[in-house]
């Protein structure tokens, strides 16, 4: 048997064997493989070499296979399997699988799947793809252990045994009333551990931490960071248990919502498609409104220029520390943005927190400034060169500049998220154009002062 290091070896000698069609080997490499490695192996490949190496696994591993591919792979099998074959393969996927699926078809097939399945099937199905888009409802799976608070220890872990198979976790149990009112939870390991005659009313937990179905996803996503569980249940507005989330299912949720800040922070448009599988054409479609927007609000930065003409031409040296002012200034401001924008999507401040913000990022803009000022002060007038006053002047208004940008980068995303825009959205591209602006201002008022122009 062989050993492999590492996935790309692995998916080497599985590329090997469908290029020399030794299918016993593939078959049988395929068998002993992870599910993970086979799905980044069928990227790899042409949608009819993927269907014959899709064809050649067993039908739990074709199970476990395609519920971790991404939706354009999911098509293309759909559109490269008879219809009896995706029937079977869907009937075996775990509810909350069968219903993203689902979601990504034509609705005629959707139709014709429905009709052929179950009236239990149908019903769930047709409520789950009811729920909004982006919300719990869409995340959740009914697939779950539902126990009686009257039942014994002995009696739970007899009917654990009888559906657990079929749920998608069993390591917690969440008990509800006859009217399926969520009452508490308790832990596999809890049952297990406790005397067979114990009642369940007696080891669960009444302090349930639970989600809407309307809620959005990344406040879901949020809720499995904060309290580190590994599923949550999901309730109707009376509190009746309608399925559950687990962290399998929110993972990708956080990866995308990471995905989407970074893009907006860097000036993008947010796109769910990765970079690699994207044409150029597509990605500059997304880059070009805000850089257009960038350019033209840069016109701001020349009119300022414009009109301290006078001072600069009084003293030509000032023109030479623009670009450090105003870097300097930029990345002061990025900073305090990216860290405001961070601490409010993990929930550490909300806007109403802002004053507490400002007074913060102030302090930490002078003791930046005071550091940068003194620095540049000493540049200027050791190595540069300088008069005394200009390099006074450059010293000045970096503290000044700092503090501004730390500022102006704490407030704009509270601003946004007060509007309801993203703040990644909003603040960042505007924070250099701001910046910029207003660090030429506090330059050349400063430089008006010192030299008496």
């Amino acid at each position: 048997m062989s050993n492999y290091n590492s996935t790309e070896d692995r998916v080497k000698e599985l590329y090997h064997l469908l290029e020399n069609k030794e299918t016993n080997e593939l078959s049988e490499l395929l068998r002993r493989s992870n599910a993970a490695d086979i799905v980044e192996f069928l990227e790899e490949l042409t949608p009819e070499e993927a269907l014959v190496v899709f064809r050649l696994l067993k039908k739990e591993d074709a199970v476990e296979v395609f519920a971790k591919l991404d939706s354009d792979q999911k098509e293309n099998f759909q559109k490269g399997l008879n219809e009896n074959e995706f029937k079977e393969l869907l009937h075996e996927l775990n509810f909350d699988d069968k219903v993203d699926t689902l979601e990504e078809m034509p609705a005629a097939m959707v139709q014709r799947i429905l009709r052929s399945s179950d009236s239990d099937t149908r019903k769930l199905v047709n409520e789950y793809l009811k729920f909004p888009e982006y919300s719990a409802g869409t995340l959740m799976t009914p697939e779950f252990v539902e126990i009686k608070p009257y039942m014994t220890v002995k009696e739970a872990l007899a009917h654990i045994k009888k559906v657990g198979n079929d749920s998608e976790t069993v390591y917690t149990c969440y008990v509800t009333s006859p009217t399926k009112e969520l009452l508490g939870y308790v832990s596999l390991r809890l049952i297990v551990t406790s005397r067979p005659d114990t009642r369940i009313e007696e080891l669960m937990y009444e302090d349930v931490i639970t989600v809407y179905t309307t809620d959005d996803q990344e406040d879901v996503a949020h809720k499995f960071q904060k309290y580190g569980f590994t599923a949550l249940p999901v309730v109707d507005m009376t509190n009746r248990l309608v399925g559950i989330i687990t962290v399998d299912d929110i993972m990708w949720i956080i990866e995308q919502e990471a995905t989407e800040d970074f893009q907006r922070i860097a000036g993008t448009t947010p796109d769910e498609e990765d970079y690699s599988k994207r044409s150029p054409f597509s990605l500059a479609k997304n880059r070009i409104p805000w850089l257009m927007f960038l350019m033209i609000s840069a016109t701001f930065t020349s009119t300022i220029l414009r009109s301290y003409e006078y001072v600069v031409k009084a003293v030509i040296a000032l023109n030479m520390f623009v670009p450090m002012l105003t870097d300097s200034g930029g990345n002061a401001g990025s900073q305090a943005s990216t860290l405001v924008i961070r601490a409010m999507a993990t929930h550490d401040i909300e806007p109403s927190d802002w004053a507490k913000v400002v007074l913060k990022e102030i302090t930490v803009g002078l003791i930046c400034g005071l550091a940068l000022g003194i620095v540049a002060f000493l540049k200027c007038f050791f190595f540069d060169k300088v008069a005394l006053q200009v390099s006074l002047i450059v010293g000045l208004t970096i503290i000044f500049v700092v503090v501004m940008a730390k500022t102006v980068g704490a407030l704009l995303p509270i601003v946004a998220e007060k509007l309801g825009v993203d703040p990644a959205i909003m603040a960042s591209p505007l924070i250099s154009t701001i910046v910029d602006s207003l660090s030429l201002i506090i330059y050349f008022n400063i430089s008006k002062l010192i030299l008496g122009v």
